[in-house]
């Protein structure tokens, strides 16, 4: 399970405000803490970027890879703002995403292949809503792998994201045990070890208590990797949550087991 950090985005007024004026240094500072915290990539999620996305995506880009050599993912759904952060890509990025939503399928999912890289796809319904169990996200698995194969893409190109639910929701928790289940039947369903993703914070979307939040994450994670989750995308400056990250990989790798590694 590669631990991919979610730190960089707007939600933090920090970064927010290094985006607007383009100062590097408060985002560069961000990935070098995430970095040293333990990030095996580092997603950039740029919001909106109403103003100037292609400059500025490319400005997050070149920033991030001034200081490491972490693969990114270039999180958007500006496609000029995506194909912008490819144009001046010079290392490892991977697309943060497409769905069945028709503008997706036509503008995003074909930088995948224009690029020569890997792609997140999402298990949404084309209006963007989420499905509401194991089964409907199974066929939405299916008809994403089958209109990605359409667009003339290696299938090892594909990382899926079953799209962790908030637990708040009416039926969170009975979703985010159904996608245990996905997670475990896509390589059947595919018919190959397709690679998947999940958004840890999405679970503790919403009001609540803090430390509740970082627990329920931490209890989650586990089971995540125990189901086969590729890559969990975290706040990777929560260190506790990061040590059961570690001992979640030690767990459940096929080396042998060594305390070193926690």
């Amino acid at each position: 399970m590669i631990l991919v950090a979610d730190n960089l985005q707007i939600t933090d007024k920090k970064i927010d405000r290094a985006i607007s004026d383009m100062n590097p240094e408060p985002i560069q500072d961000m990935v070098k803490r995430c970095e040293l915290a333990g990030a095996q990539a580092i997603d950039i999620n740029s919001g909106p970027l109403s103003r100037d996305p292609e400059k500025k995506m490319a400005f997050l880009v070149e920033t991030v890879q001034s200081v490491t050599d972490l693969p990114v993912f270039i999180d958007t759904a500006n496609p000029k703002a995506m194909e912008a952060g490819l144009t001046v890509n010079r290392k490892t990025a991977i697309i943060n995403g497409f769905s069945l939503e028709p503008a997706k399928l036509e503008y995003i999912l074909p930088l995948a292949k224009k690029y020569n890289t890997d792609i997140i796809g999402y298990l949404l319904y084309p209006n963007s809503h989420v499905p509401p169990d194991g089964a409907e996200r199974l066929g939405v698995a299916v008809e994403l792998f089958s209109r990605f194969q359409d667009a003339g893409i290696d299938r090892e190109r594909l990382i899926i994201d079953p799209i962790i639910a908030p637990v708040i929701w009416e039926n969170g928790a009975f979703q985010d045990m159904e996608i245990l289940t996905v997670l475990h039947n896509l390589p059947d369903i595919l018919d190959f070890e397709v690679r998947t993703i999940g958004g840890l914070s999405n679970l503790t979307t919403g009001q609540g208590p803090k430390d509740k939040k970082l627990l329920l994450e931490r209890t989650y994670l586990p089971m995540l990797a125990c189901a086969g989750l590729s890559f969990a995308l975290l706040n990777v400056l929560h260190s506790e949550t990061m040590q059961v990250a570690k001992a979640a990989n030690a767990l459940t790798s096929p080396k042998i087991f060594a305390y070193e590694l926690l």
